[in-house]
């Protein structure tokens, strides 16, 4: 069985855990919490294994991947229904510039280890690396909405009108923004589709006030 190795509020663990959804495979969940005991992502034993200390780690049989986005690729490679990414060459190509809108540019500049960062070795205050999280996240977000609005691939989601590897990079961003206090009003298009995506059971499965170490 797949094993994945995730948190339930890392939005990167959240995007695996919304495609292993739509694929409809069952995987075992092993918890790495990010902040208990000074991280336990640092432990020697997960070290070995993600070398970055980060979460998603997937383990298919034996064959460990790190990077939300190449276990994305992965799965989508050896497990190819339901598609997550068009045929197309083109269309493949916006989709995936939308996944990584997120993975590359919105989420690194926000990751905890960045915030941690600023707060231990800056000594930036709250209130501060807090404005620092909603620049760059709706400085994201706003692109992305000008990517998908008016766009005529755009349907009820990202591309179309099935959901696919941009929305399952989307959603746990928008949940981030949310959590945050970010303007979503920069993006009404993404909103919209982020409402599409709620309606989908594999969307709410993978939320992390869903997720068994969910606190």
């Amino acid at each position: 069985m797949l094993k994945l190795y995730g948190y339930y509020r890392s939005s990167a663990a959240y995007r695996v855990r919304i495609v292993l959804n739509l694929k409809g495979l069952a995987y075992e969940q092993v918890f790495v919490h990010l902040r208990r005991g000074g991280g336990e992502q640092f432990r020697p034993d997960y070290v070995k294994l993600n070398p970055q200390a980060l979460v998603p780690t997937l383990d298919d049989d034996g064959v460990v991947l790190t990077q939300s986005l190449a276990i994305i690729n992965y799965l989508e490679e050896t497990r190819p229904e339901p598609r997550l990414v068009p045929a197309d060459p083109a269309a493949r190509a916006r989709v995936r510039a939308l996944a990584l809108a997120v993975a590359c540019d919105i989420h690194p500049l926000n990751n905890l280890r960045v915030l941690q960062y600023l707060k231990d070795e800056l000594d930036i205050d709250e209130d501060a690396r807090n404005r620092w999280y909603r620049h760059w996240v709706e400085l994201g977000l706003g692109a992305m909405e000008q990517m998908v609005a008016g766009h005529p691939a755009t349907g009820r989601f990202c591309h179309g009108d099935s959901p696919g590897i941009a929305d399952a990079c989307l959603v746990p961003q928008l949940a981030n923004a949310r959590r945050f206090g970010c303007d979503v009003g920069v993006c009404p298009t993404l909103v919209e589709i982020d409402r599409a995506c709620a309606d989908l059971p594999a969307f709410r499965a993978a939320a992390p006030q869903n997720q068994p170490d969910a606190e």
